[in-house]
């Protein structure tokens, strides 16, 4: 059923594309900022605008930032000798939730997967491995979704690092194969990163 006003048809349509916003809840959102003063509703809009714009992405681990560098880059408490590898910066959030790991983070953007024209090109990979070959790193640890493209992935980058010296693990698998990490409770996440394994241990 059309709506009364162009206007409030062309705004439900627009909050219609965000991801798990159906046009009911496009609706109801709608109409609740139709409610509010109109300087709240320009606050709402210009902080979105801005976030947009001004945004950056750490150029050492891709992670979001509001500068060069993230602040987990930048924090000298965390372990800048481990290295936790995620798919997106989603994931970094959910495990920073388990507050177990205290290491840096390096966010591929991706998993290699052929099937969607997505390759090693497409990813972060290579600024992964100049981090490794560039710093001390004791310890690469992989917190990939456990499916066949994350271990595709896994096995790809140990591949390609298997000549420097440097250790290798993944989160255990508490997390079931063909799981995501986004919708995995914390505890669990939490228990497969405190119980990480060498990777030998099940890519073959």
């Amino acid at each position: 059923m059309p709506l009364p006003s162009i206007l409030l048809e062309n705004a439900v349509a627009e909050f219609s594309r965000l991801p798990g916003i159906g046009r009911k809840t496009a609706l109801r959102l709608v109409l609740h900022l139709l409610k509010q003063e109109e300087p709240v509703v320009a606050n709402f809009a210009e902080t979105v605008a801005r976030m947009r714009k001004e945004i950056k992405f750490c150029s050492r681990c891709f992670n979001v930032s509001d500068g060069e560098h993230c602040a987990i880059c930048t924090n000298t408490t965390r372990n800048q000798q481990m290295i936790c590898v995620v798919e997106t910066i989603r994931d970094v959030i959910s495990i920073e939730n388990t507050q177990q790991m205290n290491g840096t983070y390096h966010v591929l953007g991706g998993i290699i997967s052929p099937l969607d024209g997505i390759g090693p090109e497409q990813l972060t990979i290579p600024g992964l491995i100049k981090r490794i070959e560039e710093g001390a790193v004791e310890e690469l640890v992989f917190a990939l979704n456990p499916n066949i493209q994350g271990d595709t992935t896994i096995y790809y980058i140990q591949k390609k690092i298997a000549h420097l010296n440097c250790k290798v693990t993944t989160i255990a698998r508490g997390i079931s194969f063909g799981g995501e990490l986004e919708f995995a409770d914390e505890m669990t996440l939490a228990r497969s990163i405190a119980h990480r394994l060498p990777i030998q241990q099940y890519v073959k």
